[in-house]
């Protein structure tokens, strides 16, 4: 089994401080909505730390809720669950991914 499918996502948190907080400085990918539509999609070496970069991020800070999956392969799993979201979705990125 790959380290991929042993990993699991965490339930979905509020997206605030406290719960950014808790999240480990640990590398992974998280995913972020408000009303139920993806905001943004990312990994990072440290997930606590992009997150709470993103809570003042103009676009990223209007998500409500947030969940991660802790993983070394940050990079290509973000890559594919933004491939996976675009080939949903007419080929458009999540709202804070837009290009300006």
């Amino acid at each position: 089994m790959s380290e991929e499918q042993q990993q699991e996502w965490s339930e979905w948190l509020d997206f605030d401080s406290a719960h950014v907080n808790s999240v480990p400085e640990a590398a992974g990918v998280y995913l972020m909505h408000a009303s139920m539509k993806v905001m943004r999609i990312g990994g990072s070496d440290n997930v606590r730390k992009s997150l709470q970069e993103l809570l003042a991020d103009p676009c990223a800070s209007k998500a409500k809720r947030f969940h991660y999956m802790l993983t070394q392969s940050h990079a290509s799993v973000a890559e594919q669950l933004v491939k996976d979201y675009k080939e949903k979705h007419q080929g458009k990125l999540p709202a804070c991914m837009e290009e300006k």
